[in-house]
Parts: C-alpha cells; sequence; structure tokens
C-alpha cells in the first residue's frame, strides 16, 4: 500500500465522525439516547419544496448533468433572496454559485486562492471546512481562538503582521457556529476595511442569517460598504428550511471571484440535482409564510435549554442567534471528558469545544435539534455528570 501524504496526516479528526457510530451502538444496547451534537433538527422541510422535488423528479431533463449553470431559476430565487433580504443586487448568471451545500463551496474555494506558503486565517473553534479547505489547497492554517474577552470575534490587531502579509483569506461566521455570538455592524465595517487595506478575501460563511431572536436581523457582508470589493458570501437552505440532508446552497461574490469558486467546481463536480435545485427555489418561495414559525419553534426551545441548562448548574445566555448553546465548563474539566462521560454515562451527545479546535477547550455546545421536553431532560442528565467531575478535581 503507498503511504498517505502529509497533506493528509495533518488533517485533524472531525468532531462528528465517530458519533454517529457510538449513537447506533448505544441504540443497540437500548439506551435512551438524546442526541444534541449535529445542528440537523428533527423538524421538516417546508412542505412547497418537498411537492416540488417530487414534481420535478418526473421530468426527465432534471434528472441529466446540471453542470455549473445548474437551474437558472434557483440562480434568479438566490438573487431575488438577496435584495428582498439584505437591499443587495446580484446576477443571477454572473455573481451566484449553486453549490452541493455551502460546506463544498467552502471547502474548495481555497483551491483558487491558496497555496504553499500563503495563509488562511481561520477561527477556531469554527467549521471543518475552513481549516480542511487550507490544508487541501496547500495553504497554512492560523488559527485564531474566539474567547469571551473578545466576544468571540476575530481580532485582525492581534495576528503577527507576518502572518498578515501572507494571508489571502479570511473566514468568518456570524452569527456563529459553535459560540453563537454575532457580529455588530462596526465590527463588520472594521473587517472589511482592513481586508481591502490588505487584500484579502472575506469568506463571509452566513448560514444562519435567518435563524435569529429577540428582534435580532442578522446582515448580508454585502450590506457593508466596500465589501463587494473583497468578500464572498454563502448560504445554505440546511438550517433555514431543515433541509440539512438535501445538500443544496449558493454563493454569492462579484463575477471575478464567483468565477474562481464556479471553474474549480467545474473540475470537481457537475452541479446539484437539478430537482433538488426546484426543490430549492420552491424553498426560498415559501421563505415568508415558512421561516417565522419554524424560527418559532426554535426560539422555544432555546429557551428551554437556557432554562433547563441553568437550574442544572450550568452558565448560560440566551444567545440572540442560532440554533446552539455554547456553554462553559468549570476549571479542571475538559471538554472531551465531559462529552464522553455524559454520552457514557448517560446516553446525551454533545460536542466537546476541544472537537472545534484548541481554541473551543473549555466549552460544550448543545444543539437546539429536539423537543423542549428532551433538552430539559439533557440537561438533568448533564448536570449530574457535571457534579461527579466537578467533585473529582475540587
Amino acid at each position: 500500500m503507498p503511504s498517505l501524504s502529509s497533506r493528509f496526516e495533518h488533517f485533524p479528526e472531525y468532531v462528528l465522525a465517530r458519533i454517529p457510530q457510538r449513537k447506533h451502538e448505544l441504540l443497540q444496547k437500548g439506551v435512551d439516547v438524546i442526541d444534541l451534537g449535529a445542528g440537523d433538527a428533527d423538524l421538516a422541510p417546508p412542505p412547497k419544496a418537498v411537492a416540488r422535488l417530487k414534481e420535478a423528479v418526473d421530468i426527465p431533463a432534471m434528472n441529466r448533468y446540471g453542470f455549473g449553470l445548474g437551474l437558472v431559476q434557483f440562480r434568479e430565487a438566490a438573487s431575488a433572496f438577496m435584495a428582498k433580504r439584505f437591499g443587495v443586487s446580484f446576477d443571477p448568471i454572473k455573481e451566484i454559485v449553486p453549490l452541493i451545500g455551502s460546506k463544498e463551496g467552502i471547502s474548495h474555494l481555497a483551491f483558487a486562492y491558496l497555496q504553499r506558503g500563503l495563509v488562511g486565517i481561520i477561527p477556531e473553534p469554527g467549521y471543518n471546512s475552513y481549516v480542511g479547505g487550507t490544508l487541501l489547497a496547500d495553504g497554512e492554517p492560523y488559527k485564531y481562538a474566539l474567547r469571551p474577552r473578545t466576544n468571540f470575534l476575530v481580532e485582525l490587531d492581534e495576528i503577527p503582521e507576518d502572518v498578515l502579509k501572507r494571508a489571502r483569506i479570511l473566514y468568518l461566521n456570524y452569527p456563529n457556529n459553535p459560540t453563537a455570538a454575532i457580529a455588530p455592524q462596526e465590527y463588520l465595517e472594521k473587517v472589511v476595511r482592513q481586508c481591502r487595506e490588505r487584500d484579502i478575501l472575506l469568506v463571509y460563511d452566513n448560514a444562519y442569517s435567518e435563524m435569529a431572536y429577540d428582534g435580532y436581523v442578522p446582515p448580508s457582508i454585502f450590506e457593508i460598504d466596500g465589501a463587494r470589493d473583497v468578500a464572498i458570501e454563502f448560504h445554505s437552505l440546511s438550517k433555514t428550511y431543515n433541509m440539512t440532508g438535501w445538500r443544496c446552497g449558493f454563493a454569492v461574490a462579484r463575477p471575478e471571484v464567483a468565477g474562481a469558486l464556479a471553474k474549480v467546481k467545474s473540475f470537481v463536480d457537475t452541479g446539484q440535482f437539478m430537482a433538488v435545485q426546484a426543490a430549492g427555489v420552491a424553498a426560498m418561495e415559501s421563505h415568508a409564510d415558512f421561516v417565522p414559525g419554524n424560527v418559532a419553534k426554535f426560539k422555544e426551545r432555546r429557551d428551554a435549554a437556557v432554562k433547563a441548562f441553568r437550574a442544572a448548574g450550568f452558565e448560560c445566555e440566551p444567545p440572540q442567534a442560532t440554533m446552539y448553546l455554547w456553554i462553559p465548563l468549570p476549571d479542571g474539566v475538559p471538554s472531551a471528558l465531559f462529552a464522553e462521560r455524559l454520552m457514557e454515562d448517560e446516553g446525551v451527545i454533545v460536542l466537546p469545544g476541544s472537537g472545534f479546535g484548541a481554541g473551543g477547550e473549555g466549552f460544550f455546545r448543545i444543539s437546539f435539534i429536539t423537543t423542549p421536553e428532551r433538552i430539559a431532560e439533557a440537561a438533568v442528565r448533564a448536570g449530574r455528570v457535571l457534579a461527579s467531575l466537578a467533585a473529582a478535581v475540587a
């Protein structure tokens, strides 16, 4: 057998890679498993999207290659969403890129901009496609730890000058996974200005733009003056429409940047199944009817989670966006040990902060992916494990 590449050897373990198998084993043993791990809610997609998919698969043309162009109506729907939701205009053909989920687009983009000696600035904890794309493109990841002292914001002023000189990509994700942090407008204005000054591509992962509470309305990076010069924004139907398994998203950018991503994709895929794109059109057309009620369900779960985990001895504040709580652990309680004990002893699956990178140590993440009652039960079990571990390190 040939040896593995040095690039492959540097891949970190993906926090969710082994959990499905272990969950299956626990269920086989009869354990009452409560899964708060992946951001994969137990809620249904928009009925109109399901109906459109059923119709589309019976159309022969929908079953052929989509190639890079894909379904033009999907591009038009994405462009209309950007205009109506954020007040920004993008050409559906030249400035929209249909994706097989935003994850693949984020990963593939690095091939167009990074190479050996160049840097991708990566928030840690963060989504694995940021570091994955950087490593696959032979770039150098510079990991910036997201911590409470900066309100979980990436501060470029704290990054060494020699790193900034070699940086070609900055990955940002607000509302943020896993911390649920949001970015104030003045922060985004500063980052856009800094990226323009240093000629850094700002990769803005906006997967949670529609999942916000208490009157907060997440912006597009393109609402910031000057962002068109330096940014590309990624959107996903996964969280907004409960369509995680459908793998449907899009990127938005000026023609030069959109074209670079599209060219890379022409070598690695032949487009998303066009019937899924047709369903994506129906989902986006359902936004006004579907999203408010769906977000209300997540808010109910958020409120139940905050109440229950506080009662169980944890510190947490209600986030203004996303489907997550990022909960601190007491000093001396490793996040991986806590998550392992919670899964093995109590049948509750959460994600340890360290699984998102060293910058996430000291926290764990829960997702609002099941009912308020089950979340409350999970919190009681988590409290028992916390008490046991805290006593051991006291």
